[in-house]
């Protein structure tokens, strides 16, 4: 830019040195040439419109297509336009991250790239980085952003309603003796119609037959409610293989939630992983995933599934620690399914305490141990039920025994 308006000053001098018209004209259309520049490319870049859409919120494996829009609103052509999409590393991208390309006024272009969610996590899509200039390069380079999105991974899901899991476990609503309420789905049989009865519930076609009302009758139930504790405070796990661990946890954690959503049943999260929306400067003790109390619905089950998609694992508080706490605001008999390391003394007592709390929990270890056979025993003799679950195909074996 400098050299170009070193020439137009020579121009200027020779013309005036040498009395030569044709300098003068030549000096004037630069000096033309190079005010146009300098206003043309930032008014143009003023009246540029862009836009990111894709699905914030994906689960593993799924593809994501990206749709990036460019809209020129002004009168003014761009010649040229340069664009960058920045994504995490941990997203593999297609092509179309970066392009050259020009805009016509009122003309709109779009390109699209795939992102694919291999990886469970909260991720950051963008931000886009765009410049511009005029064609012969007079004017400074014109430079603009859009800020980053944001994409949610969810976690790998086992479905296990296809694992064998039979209806004894306690995951759910379960026959009672006790008239809690009739469940629409257990029907038992009819019997005659009795002052009171509901008219929903005569059975038209039964009654048509004896040519008496007879009214359905339902088998009584209970729901019970789960909640399952994650522990995801990193100094519980071994070095060895950690981050495999952790996420493997996060996996079971998610799989039995959407079981038990699936189920109809009510089902909560508690966890002592970190939340990377909670403030990043307040200690990791205070940045802990929000409890979710047992709920039934599809709408808190995609709420919980977020939050397992955005859990870390920190050294945050260790489970013997948070553990009884965390459980508090939790309903008396709820069935605590506790997600966790590995079995030791100081987390069976943990779960001892819960028992005598009025709580039913179940130890699901993730992590290998030869010694689960004493520990199996140790929770036996401490009133609650344990399982080693390290990789899909233990799920089969909790189907096959009976939870106590």
């Amino acid at each position: 830019m400098s050299q170009f308006l070193i020439l137009i000053t020579l121009l200027i001098a020779t013309g005036l040195l040498l009395q030569l018209e044709f300098a003068f004209y030549i000096a004037y259309v630069c000096a033309g040439l190079y005010v146009w520049s300098r206003w043309y490319t930032p008014l143009a870049m003023r009246r540029l419109r862009i836009a990111r859409r894709f699905a914030d919120h994906a689960f593993l494996g799924e593809p994501v297509p990206v749709t990036l829009s460019f809209t020129n609103t002004g009168w003014l052509r761009l010649p040229w336009l340069q664009y960058l999409e920045g994504t995490a590393v941990e997203l593999p991208t297609t092509d179309n991250t970066k392009r050259a390309f020009s805009l016509s006024r009122g003309e709109t272009a779009v390109f699209t790239y795939q992102i694919h969610a291999m990886k469970r996590g909260y991720y950051r899509v963008g931000p886009l980085y765009l410049s511009s200039s005029d064609l012969f390069g007079l004017a400074q380079e014109q430079r603009s952003q859009l800020p980053p999105s944001h994409l949610t991974v969810y976690p790998r899901l086992i479905p296990l309603s296809q694992l064998g899991l039979p209806s004894r476990l306690p995951f759910g609503t379960v026959a009672s003796q006790q008239r809690l309420f009739a469940d629409p789905a257990r029907p038992m049989g009819v019997r005659e119609f009795r002052s009171g009865d509901s008219l929903r519930q005569i059975n038209w076609k039964v009654s048509a037959h004896t040519r008496d009302l007879m009214v359905k009758t339902l088998q009584p139930a209970i729901s019970l409610e789960t909640a399952v504790l994650l522990n995801l405070h990193l100094g519980d796990y071994q070095r060895q293989e950690r981050y495999h661990t952790i996420e493997w946890a996060i996996t079971v954690a998610a799989s039995l939630a959407a079981h038990l959503s699936q189920e109809r049943q009510a089902v909560g999260l508690l966890s002592n992983g970190t939340d990377p929306l909670r403030p990043a400067r307040v200690p990791s003790s205070e940045r802990m995933m929000v409890p979710l109390t047992p709920r039934t619905g599809r709408a808190h089950l995609m709420k919980l599934l977020e939050q397992l998609a955005r859990i870390a694992a920190e050294d945050t508080v260790p489970f013997n620690q948070w553990g009884t706490t965390a459980c508090q605001p939790l309903n008396w008999g709820v069935t605590l399914l506790v997600v966790t390391a590995s079995g030791d003394e100081a987390t069976c007592q943990t779960l001892h305490r819960l028992v005598r709390s009025g709580y039913n929990p179940i130890l699901l270890l993730v992590e290998p141990s030869a010694n689960f056979g004493l520990v199996r025993q140790r929770a036996h003799h401490l009133g609650f039920a344990a399982f080693q679950v390290i990789e899909d195909k233990d799920l089969r074996v909790i189907g096959q025994e009976k939870l106590k």
